[in-house]
Formats: C-alpha cells, structure tokens, sequence
C-alpha cells in the first residue's frame, strides 16, 4: 500500500488499486464491510496510516524495503481551471505550452488527477485547442494536447455530444495523418490515429456517413507507410475502417482509396501479429462483397494465394473471414483463369483441409460447397478427393456415416475394407488418404 485512502465505508485501501476497481468493477461493494460504494465516491487520504507505513519502511530500510513517498494533496481544482483558462490565450505561445505541459504531467501522476481534469472539461478544451491548430495550419502545442487528450479521454455523454457537434475535429486529426516525415511527425501520427479510433467508437451515424474520399485516402496511405508507426498505431487504423465501413457508401470509397491492394500489401509485408491479420480479413471479407472490391483483390498477382495461406494458420476469425472471401470470389467472379489459379496456388487443396479439420461445421459446409461449384475443372486434379464434389457424402471421422452409402462402399472408388472386406465408407480417419482398397 503506498497511497492509502479511507472510502465512505471507513475501510482504508490503496488509492490506484481501489480507484481502477471502482472504474472497472460491475458489482462495486465494499469487500469488507458489504455496503453500496458509489463509483464517484471520495477518496480522503489516510494520512496516519502513510505515516506508519513510512515508519516501517524505514525500519526494514536495511532489507531492501524502500520508502513510500509522502501521500500528495488532492488537484487543486482553482489551479486546473487556471491551467485551462491559459490555453483560450490565442496570442501567448508561450502561456499556451506552459498550460499544457503542467496539465500533462498532472494527468500522467495519477487516476485521481485525470479523474478531476475529466470533471473539468479538459477534454473539450483539448478538442477545441486540436480544431485551432487546425484552422491555423500551427503545431504549437499540439503534441501536448494529443498526449493529454489519449491520457483523460472518457467514452461520457458530455464526449459524445461535443465530437458530433464538431465535424472539424475528425478533419482536424486526419491533418495530423498529413504531417512530415520525421520522428516527431511519427509520433503525431501515432497518437492521432488512436484518438481518431476512440472518437470513431461513439461518433455518430450521421458523423460517420460523412466521411469523404480523401479521410480514407489519408488512413490507408497510413498503412502504406506503416513501418514509421506501431503496431497498436496500425491496429487503430484497421478499427477505424471497420467502424466506418457500414455507413453511407464507406466502403466503395475505401476501394476507391485503393484500401484493398494497401491490405493485401500489409499483410504481405512481414510477420504481423494475430490481431492484425484478423482485422485485415474481416476487411477484406466486406470489400469483396461488392464487384469492385473482388476486381482490386484479383488484380493482385499475391491475393488468393495469401488468403489460402493463412487460412488454419492464424485463428478460427481469420479461418471464417478467408473462406468468406474464397467463397465470393468463387461464386461472383469465377472466370476461368481464376478457378485455375485457385488450383495452381493451393486455395483448392486448403479448402479440402478445411472441409476436413477440427473447425465449426458451417465452415466445413462452406469449403464443400466451393469445391462442388467448380468441381467440372477440379474433379481431374490430384490435389481434390472424390468425396468432396458429391452431394451424398461427408468425411467419417468414425461416425459410420458409411451406413448412408452402403450400396456405393463396395464398389470403386470406396472399396472394402483390408482385413475382413467390410464396407468402410468414405476416408473414415478423417484424412485425405482413404483406409479402404480400390
């Protein structure tokens, strides 16, 4: 315990571990005492006990145990509004960045200053700085309000109704996207992209369905450069898209923005991490849902054969999403050198591993019904087994699904089996190599 506070129960506890449980927990009771503890109830400093604390620690200074700092005076409220009054200071450069800088290092202390500064309407004030930097086409002082900005934000009502009173401020961050080229432009750009996620969490319908070409031109020239950001920065900007892409005509403005090559690019570029690829599927899923997505997907040389390839590699999501798209490429746009291609790269052969894998049955179901649409080139193809491209039949895996087929099970292709010539049925091990003789 290193910053002990007594809540309105009279039970003393750790301040940063009861302030994350009252922020956090559905059910906030006193553990001990079992009374109603309200979620903005007042913390008073135990100043008796931190002085205890700090004597035992001084005692055991010789075992290594180091001493608590003395418990800091709650935020002077006067003294933030103060802090916030500095910034309306249009002229003082100079005022403006002292404001910030002393409000930044508050938020970053601790849960209770943030708490405080959220009551204090920090967060309209730092929308509003964000929108005059904008306007003004200056960057003084915007690195300070974007950090203080992602410290104090709050998902509130109050947050709500000022982002979809201010279009600006989406036009605001993505001009923040557009900034140079160097260390500290990056870290702009990092910042920037996960407060435009947050706003685009609670923006409006109406806000979304705004969005123009250029917003979306500017996040997937993000990800066309991703390397100068981080992977949370990169996650964001795939959120951000996925929360926009049902609204108004969103997602044939993001094939026009060329959203589908940069993803395919993206996922082909290294090694990203699972959550990533996730993200990159579900969004490649719903461009491909239109005739002008599946057109940009296949006129990359890399696209099916990526998608296969990820296909049981990654994560049951990616799993559903890469079938998704394998399922309407096939079915929509299906030319001749496309159902070859799908041979030649492996996507035919996956979708038989999927058919037969530990996976959900509707995906099993799906792959079958892919490989049956084509199944007059396919049926030919060493990579195919019979049983796929039959209505009747479906793998074993030692449920004596043969029963069904008794009358085929002697016969060629299904055979009998080794030992005794009984029918088996169809690749009863649930593998490719059927048990049976032909």
């Amino acid at each position: 315990m290193k910053d002990p506070v007594t809540t309105v129960t009279g039970i003393s506890y750790d301040r940063e571990s009861i302030e994350r449980w009252l922020k956090t927990a559905k059910d906030i009771t006193c553990p001990v005492t079992k009374q109603p503890l309200p979620r903005n109830c007042e913390l008073t400093s135990n100043h008796t006990l931190c002085r205890l604390i700090q004597s035992w620690c001084t005692q055991n200074a010789t075992n290594g145990v180091e001493r608590i700092p003395t418990t800091k005076s709650p935020l002077d409220r006067n003294h933030l509004l103060k802090l916030v009054r500095g910034l309306q200071v249009v002229d003082d450069d100079r005022l403006c960045i002292s404001s910030l800088k002393k409000m930044e290092a508050l938020a970053m202390e601790n849960e209770m200053n943030r708490k405080c500064m959220e009551d204090i309407a920090v967060v309209e004030a730092m929308v509003l700085l964000i929108i005059r930097c904008y306007r003004d086409g200056n960057t003084i002082g915007l690195e300070e309000a974007l950090r203080i900005l992602s410290l104090v934000w709050t998902p509130s009502t109050q947050t709500k109704v000022l982002i979809n009173e201010n279009h600006d401020f989406i036009n605001s961050l993505t001009w923040v996207l557009r900034c140079g080229s160097d260390n500290q432009s990056a870290y702009l750009k990092n910042t920037a992209i996960l407060v435009l996620k947050r706003v685009f969490e609670i923006a409006s319908t109406r806000l979304l369905e705004c969005m123009n070409l250029e917003f979306f031109k500017d996040i997937v020239q993000l990800l066309r450069k991703n390397k100068n950001i981080s992977q949370q920065a990169t996650k964001s900007a795939l959120q951000v898209l996925i929360e926009s892409i049902p609204y108004g005509r969103n997602r044939m403005k993001m094939v026009e923005a060329n959203a589908v090559f940069e993803l395919i690019e993206l996922e082909l570029a290294g090694k990203p991490q699972k959550n990533i690829t996730e993200l990159i599927f579900n969004l490649l899923a719903e461009l491909c849902s239109c005739a002008d997505g599946r057109y940009k997907f296949l006129s990359h040389s890399g696209a099916v054969a990526m998608v296969c390839k990820r296909i049981l590699r990654v994560s049951p999501a990616t799993d559903d999403r890469g079938v998704h798209i394998l399922s309407s490429i096939s079915r929509f746009a299906a030319t001749n050198e496309v159902v070859l291609e799908m041979l030649r790269v492996g996507a035919v052969t996956k979708l038989c591993m999927v058919a037969q894998a530990d996976c959900e049955n509707y995906l099993k179901e799906k792959a079958k019904g892919i490989l049956r649409l084509h199944s007059i080139v396919w049926n030919n193809s060493p990579c195919i087994e019979i049983y796929l491209l039959t209505r009747d039949s479906t793998v074993d895996n030692g449920n004596n699904n043969f029963l069904s087929s008794m009358s085929k099970a002697n016969y060629s292709p299904f055979g009998v089996d080794f030992a005794d010539g009984k029918p088996t049925g169809r690749f009863s091990n649930g593998r490719i190599e059927a048990d049976f003789s032909g």
